[in-house]
């Protein structure tokens, strides 16, 4: 079966779920994703799948929810979720081209409506993570005369009187602020995210380890579970004040 073109899969993904997607991209959410087989089967738990996530930690999420629903019905397909959360063209769109695929495949024929299945959630145009691009990043720097003249502007060092490009520079270096303070506080919120997670291993761990122990048990897997938990590496190592906080918390 030939490979269908950009243009028609979101035209289809637009159609099928109401979207307003522009480019494949934006399918690294993993939003539309698990959308695509709610239209097949019709029990895919929408209420757990953020349309408009924009953090990837959020992406990593919706994919867990795809990954449970493939679990279940059985479909023999790995999910390339480290590659499909980074929002390049080219791994979303082998994997649409996939999911349309199977959706041509297993698809009824039934009614279908998309909003309704997602509560009205909203499905706002997803950012991607990626670092700030090479347009946007040459942008500021052309206005700030760095690199040298860019089709026939004046540098800052050499502006004309009464010129506007101070202004632009300023404007274009703002934009780039917010969109870095974006991007770390998304980088933030995935810290914590998985931070967490980490906290409540160790804790189980301990907990499982102190059960063995009474029982009279190695629990040499947990041990090694441990040891990895606890292991640093060069030019990270955990702050002195912290050890000492960690030493005296009880469990």
């Amino acid at each position: 079966m030939a490979a269908v073109s950009r243009s028609d899969l979101l035209a289809w993904l637009n159609e099928l779920l109401q979207l307003n997607y522009t480019k494949i991209e934006q399918c690294g959410t993993g939003g539309a994703y698990c959308q695509i087989l709610d239209s097949i089967y019709g029990d895919v738990p929408m209420t757990k799948v953020k349309m408009n996530a924009k953090h990837e930690y959020e992406f990593v999420a919706n994919f867990k929810v795809m990954q449970n629903v493939f679990k279940a019905k059985k479909i023999d397909k790995p999910i390339p979720i480290e590659k499909l959360v980074k929002c390049k063209m080219q791994d979303n769109l082998e994997f649409l081209q996939w999911m349309k695929r199977f959706w041509d495949s297993n698809y009824g024929g039934q009614g279908y409506d998309p909003v309704a299945r997602r509560r009205g959630a909203p499905t706002d145009t997803p950012a991607t993570i990626a670092p700030l691009s090479s347009s946007r990043t040459g942008g500021a720097s052309a206005g700030l005369g760095i690199g040298g003249r860019a089709g026939g502007k004046t540098p800052i060092s050499g502006y004309r009187a009464g010129s506007a490009q101070p202004n632009e520079a300023i404007q274009n270096l703002q934009a780039q602020i917010r969109e870095m303070s974006t991007h770390m506080e998304g980088l933030e919120k995935e810290r914590d995210f998985y931070f967490a997670k980490l906290r409540d291993i160790e804790i189980l761990v301990q907990q499982q380890l102190e059960t063995t122990e009474a029982d009279g048990s190695q629990g040499e897997t947990l041990k090694e579970i441990q040891k990895i938990l606890y292991s640093t590496e060069d030019g990270f190592e955990v702050p002195e004040n912290v050890a000492a906080v960690d030493e005296e918390e009880t469990f």
